[in-house]
């Protein structure tokens, strides 16, 4: 729905050279809403890697309370020894004794029915002590599964956007010293495009040399439909000084992320529900706006490629 407002206005702006403040408001209001929505995905990512520490943290406790459940057993068992070859002493104490007197032997059997009474207990507290460990060792298990399971599906999504970001490489080869970088960072690929390749100052419009670049980068976007797919635009800390078509260098980097989406939206195989465009003026800058050439590497186009997360989040919820 957000793309498709931003297509309508874009189509109305340069119909008529002219935003209503109405439109322009609900953009800002569409803006606002993924802007939250980017920051709510950045603190899911930064929460499930909170939440895997927490689950090793448990599983660490886990072991050390199944080790602790062994040596408890191993001293029950120990202690149940004991207690057996004390009866067979005694015993053999009361066979002997029951030749010479009936008190003691008396006193023996009382004795004998205390340790036996003694090594009833003993062995009704091992048989517990037993089946808490078997529980305790069957949910280690379970749960020592479900980190696996977790683990590797988090190698697999780091191998996928690697050999996604070396796809992207090679499909973009040619546009390589043209202000063009492709970079794999904290589980996403990040691919920027300096102005230069892509946009005339002040303009929104993409040249011959940009489209056929975006165009390639799309071709290799549309074979991998579970990849999140954001645009941002990025200007310098220059006034924007063009035409009243535009309010500053906020709506200009807005523009020129939907032109980038529109093009990518010209490939019928890449889904629309994965795109988002996201304008951010001069505020996230790369480098110092001090020189001609930071300014340059400023003004960017970055597509930010993240795997989607439901695989995870799903196991998470079975743990």
């Amino acid at each position: 729905m957000i793309k498709k407002l931003s297509l309508i206005v874009l189509t109305f702006t340069l119909l008529t050279s002219c935003v209503s403040k109405k439109i322009y408001t609900d953009l800002e209001t569409k803006y606002a809403n993924l802007k939250k929505e980017n920051r709510a995905l950045t603190d899911d990512v930064a929460s499930l890697s909170t939440e895997k520490t927490k689950l090793s943290n448990t599983l660490n406790k886990l072991q050390s309370a199944y080790d602790a459940a062994v040596a408890e057993r191993d001293r029950l068992k120990s202690d149940y020894a004991a207690a057996k070859t004390n009866l067979e002493n005694l015993k053999a104490s009361y066979n002997a004794l029951e030749e010479n007197s009936s008190a003691s032997i008396a006193a023996n059997s009382q004795r004998n029915r205390e340790l036996l009474a003694q090594l009833e207990g003993k062995e009704q507290a091992l048989a517990a002590e037993n089946e808490r460990l078997n529980t305790l060792k069957k949910e280690l298990e379970k749960r020592s599964q479900r980190v696996a399971e977790l683990e590797n599906v988090i190698a697999a999504k780091d191998a996928n956007m690697r050999a996604l970001k070396d796809a992207i490489s090679k499909a973009l080869t040619n546009f390589e010293g043209k202000g063009l970088t492709v970079e794999q960072r904290n589980g996403k690929v990040y691919v920027s495009m300096e102005n230069k390749l892509l946009f005339q100052p002040g303009s929104w419009s993409v040249g011959t040399e940009g489209r056929k670049a975006v165009q390639q980068l799309g071709s290799v976007l549309a074979e991998n439909p579970e990849i999140a797919i954001l645009i941002e635009g990025h200007t310098d800390n220059d006034p924007y000084t063009g035409n009243g078509q535009l309010s500053g260098n906020w709506d200009l980097s807005t523009k020129r992320a939907t032109a980038i989406v529109n093009i990518l939206r010209e490939n019928t195989s890449i889904h629309p529900e994965n795109l988002t465009a996201a304008g951010r003026g001069e505020f996230a800058p790369i480098a110092p706006n001090d020189t001609n050439a930071n300014k340059a590497k400023n003004r960017r186009i970055e597509v930010i490629l993240t795997p989607k997360l439901d695989e995870i989040s799903k196991l998470l919820n079975d743990i």
